[in-house]
């Protein structure tokens, strides 16, 4: 039994009533009043607790039922939705429930509150933000029920303990595979950039401004009018992602460590690469090749980086990125799309950088994805107006100039380059994979 705040509210009006009743007792009449009053007050909070206790008893035999939706895998960096079902009996409910999920976790609402109807159900949702991946051991659920006076409360445990799982981005990976589907299907408009495909894909009639190369002349003479050739990006190419999880990608950048933003990234473009027919194949290192999943084709091949990828963790190590690109240039003898996620700071540190990426020209094509951090680009962009902060600003300018001219020397080196904020990085590489796909440049 948990007492209400109603029984508070009595105890302290029948607290008071007896210092009443024993001042007037005191000024006239005798003394002995003072302890007639002191028992009607202990008498009043008796029976105002003996109600409670009652009140609250009598709640158990028509407790609310709770339950909790289950809980599959959730999505590191995301709003987690969780909900909990709680089903009223014959009279009405008055309800506070406390789920007892990680203590890792970021919650909307710590306690939910619900007032039900008698035999009515209500759905109560609040969302966790997990940071981190793994397991989680997830408890039970805690209720309390006012009684009908309304004077305590009834409490008591559901059991629903269990052990869940955090894995990448699903709903993000969710998200664009609808996004895919929609623009392979035809439910999105798009817009193709005619003559820059291989593969016919089909004709249409001829609209100013098509490359009369493409007009079929043969179709044309057949039908009489005038019908262009529709080509498409060429199918089943090659798509490698390397996966840097190495001491700069161990840094926090907006909530999570900059490695999971990268891996988030890797998955979103293994998704895109293997719903426009591409072999896509996965390599995480740091001195050495930590895993290595060779290119396949198909929605199996996702589901499999997923499995293997979810539980490696960054390390407080140097890439070997010469180590990586030879791995990469042995096994892979087909021309490639590789595309390398990391970290650079400046054109010292990104030495061996530059020489791996340079030595996957002109046998693939190379692309360097790096993830910048949107604090040190809004510290390097704020006006400043004292000395701590100038000088902060100060360092930010400077290791962004540094970081542009280790990208200038990559893309000297016809590497081609994305830097963008880790927080954004999975859309615009994405977006940048259908573009270099759309214009065939692999």
């Amino acid at each position: 039994m948990l007492p209400s705040r109603r029984i508070y509210l009595l105890l302290l009006l029948g607290t008071l009533a007896g210092l009443g009743i024993s001042l007037v007792g005191t000024d006239i009449f005798n003394s002995h009043f003072l302890g007639l009053a002191i028992a009607l007050t202990l008498v009043f909070d008796g029976v105002v607790l003996l109600l409670a206790f009652l009140d609250a008893q009598w709640v158990k035999p028509d407790r609310v039922q709770v339950t909790r939706s289950p809980l599959n895998r959730l999505s590191i960096g995301r709003d987690n939705p969780v909900e909990l079902t709680v089903q009223a009996g014959k009279r009405p409910a008055i309800v506070q429930i406390r789920d007892d999920y990680p203590q890792a976790f970021s919650v909307s609402a710590p306690t939910l509150a619900a007032s039900l109807p008698a035999h009515q159900s209500e759905t109560l949702t609040y969302t966790v933000f997990p940071s981190q991946r793994g397991e989680y051991g997830w408890g039970d659920i805690y209720v309390r029920q006012l009684g009908t006076w309304g004077l305590a409360w009834h409490q008591w445990k559901v059991p629903q303990s269990q052990t869940v799982a955090v894995y990448p981005d699903l709903i993000g990976l969710r998200s664009l595979s609808i996004r895919l589907t929609l623009q392979t299907t035809g439910n999105i408009r798009r817009v193709r950039q005619q003559g820059m495909g291989t593969e016919f894909a089909e004709l249409r009639d001829y609209i100013g401004g098509d490359d009369p190369r493409l007009v079929d002349w043969k179709a044309t003479a057949r039908r009489n009018r005038v019908l262009v050739r529709v080509l498409e990006p060429e199918q089943e190419q090659t798509l490698i992602v390397l996966l840097d999880r190495g001491r700069l990608m161990t840094a926090q950048v907006q909530g999570l460590a900059r490695y999971d933003w990268g891996l988030n990234a890797l998955l979103s473009l293994a998704l895109a690469g293997l719903n426009r027919g591409d072999r896509v194949g996965v390599g995480v290192f740091d001195r050495q090749m930590h895993t290595w999943i060779p290119p396949e084709r198909g929605q199996p091949q996702l589901a499999k980086l997923i499995e293997q990828l979810t539980p490696i963790q960054p390390a407080l190590l140097e890439p070997d990125y010469l180590g990586a690109v030879t791995r990469v240039a042995t096994y892979q003898n087909r021309r490639a799309l590789v595309v390398l996620i990391t970290e650079v700071l400046d054109t010292t540190a990104s030495t061996d950088l530059l020489s791996a990426m340079g030595r996957l020209a002109p046998r693939h094509l190379p692309f360097c994805v790096t993830l910048r951090d949107p604090q040190v680009d809004r510290q390097a962009h704020t006006l400043t107006t004292d000395i701590p902060t100038t000088y902060a600003r100060a360092v930010a300018l400077d290791l962004l100039n540094q970081r542009q001219l280790a990208l200038a020397k990559l893309k000297q080196r016809g590497v081609l380059i994305l830097d963008a904020p880790a927080n954004q990085i999975s859309d615009q590489l994405v977006d940048r994979y259908l573009q270099l796909k759309t214009r065939n440049q692999l």
